[in-house]
């Protein structure tokens, strides 16, 4: 498995990963009308949990993910605005496939907000498919899933 340049965060990449996430989502909170959920993550935690992984000096692009039982779950994805458009999303997604391969996972599951239709149309071309439409509280959710065969 490459990791092409993403490496497990560490404790003091947590200021980078609140600048890079609440930069890549705040353009969201007016059209989505609440906070949205990374923007809300205890970043220390999920650090200490192992679960972040970053890319780039300065960081300009995480990923935060959860090995399940039967997937791996991508929780967030987040690239700043100053690196869009030079393959740094595409990367990142790469990595969560390589890494739920490495973990035996079949399969990776993400959802994202009914209102960024950025990424309805992002997931579909690395090979995600809709599951299905939920509302969660104030959340409406498009959940996805990428089988691994």
């Amino acid at each position: 498995m490459t990791n092409d340049g993403i490496r497990p965060a560490v404790a003091a990449d947590v200021p980078a990963v609140k600048a890079v996430t609440d930069a890549a989502y705040h353009p969201y909170l007016a059209r989505i009308g609440v906070v949205p959920q990374p923007m809300e993550a205890d970043h220390a935690a999920n650090v200490a949990a192992g679960s972040v992984f970053v890319t780039g000096e300065p960081v300009v692009g995480l990923v935060v993910i959860e090995a399940r039982a039967d997937h791996l779950f991508l929780d967030s994805i987040a690239v700043h605005p100053d690196a869009h458009g030079r393959g740094v999303g595409g990367r990142l997604l790469r990595f969560v496939d390589a890494r739920a391969r490495g973990l035996g996972l079949p399969e990776v599951r993400l959802y994202t907000n009914a209102l960024m239709w950025e990424n309805q149309k992002i997931y579909p071309k690395y090979g995600y498919e809709v599951l299905e439409r939920r509302v969660d509280g104030p959340y409406d959710r498009i959940h996805y899933r990428k089988r691994l065969d």
